[in-house]
């Protein structure tokens, strides 16, 4: 049984950020481990299991359980898409490291999925954990009725395809080396590649409730306006932090010649942008009080993070 106790915010306003996603993030990664039990060919699961639990902030996850707590909602009734979603995620980091795409040799710290177990596993590994992603949702979640289930798959599915992160990866792969890329193909690549996941974590949330329409759409503002500002952090710390930090290679964009926010703005415009877009979310949630504190606690954290 998945228990967890509702967000406490205090009498003087406050609201203790670092507590709240540690508890969470137990909750989930005690989730992820039970989610895939190793089989027969054992080498796939491996390697599904070895980026899947390879640690993280394990945002999007944390994302769907205050969502759907906001919603009237339960962390039991979210958990089995909340382990979709990074499921899901996963695939892409997996499949973004690939020689064919970033080529990159550490992730989270580690070596890469294809360092350990080679390319032709590493894709598997992905497509593994893509195709469960659906069948745990479906299977897994209890107690919410199954018209709101399909929401959930199709939101999942469009997030992923061409309309997607799919969209977003090829667009930003045409793009390299290229030096004319203005701001909207830029934001095109970053809404899709990125914000794509990052909103239907939101949403999906929202979604399990049966949420009303007005408030799956400002939702959806709140989650594409946090999804941006955390790929403008992202590219801000490409080029300000180090290996050790972030926990993966540092300054591929700038040797890859992609164009990037600061690249584009300049590290003090790319952060002024951040920091209103973080603004602009969390007005969003204002209709919502208190109860809302967990997610713009969760905006600010995006524009403040190292790593």
């Amino acid at each position: 049984m998945i228990s967890a106790d509702p967000p406490q915010v205090h009498p003087a306003g406050t609201f203790d950020l670092k507590a709240y996603l540690k508890e969470r993030q137990a909750l989930v990664e005690a989730a992820l481990e039970a989610s895939i039990p190793v089989a027969y060919p054992e080498k796939i699961y491996d390697a599904m299991r070895y980026s899947l639990m390879a640690g993280g902030k394990r945002l999007r996850p944390i994302l769907c359980l205050a969502t759907c707590e906001l919603m009237g909602g339960t962390v039991e009734m979210a958990m089995p898409t909340a382990c979709a979603l990074e499921m899901i995620h996963t695939m892409s980091l997996i499949h973004d490291d690939l020689p064919a795409m970033d080529n990159d040799d550490y992730r989270r710290g580690k070596p890469t999925n294809h360092k350990v177990y080679g390319e032709d596993i590493a894709i598997l590994a992905g497509d593994g954990l893509l195709a469960y992603a659906f069948e745990y949702v479906v299977e897994q979640t209890k107690n919410v009725p199954a018209e709101y289930l399909l929401k959930i798959v199709a939101r999942l599915g469009h997030a992923v395809a061409a309309t997607g992160l799919v969209g977003g990866q090829v667009v930003d792969l045409e793009c390299e080396g290229q030096p004319d890329i203005g701001l909207e193909t830029l934001h095109f690549i970053h809404s899709h590649k990125t914000g794509a996941l990052l909103e239907a974590s939101v949403v999906s949330g929202a979604l399990l409730t049966g949420a009303h329409e007005s408030d799956v759409a400002r939702l959806s503002r709140y989650a594409a306006n946090i999804g941006l500002a955390f790929q403008i952090v992202d590219d801000i710390l490409d080029i300000t932090s180090t290996r050790d930090v972030l926990g993966k290679t540092v300054g591929k964009d700038v040797a890859a010649q992609k164009m990037t926010y600061p690249r584009l703005w300049g590290l003090e415009k790319s952060r002024q942008e951040a920091e209103r877009l973080v603004a602009e979310a969390k007005a969003e949630l204002a209709v919502y009080g208190a109860a809302a504190v967990p997610l713009q606690a969760i905006a600010d954290y995006i524009t403040s993070r190292s790593h």
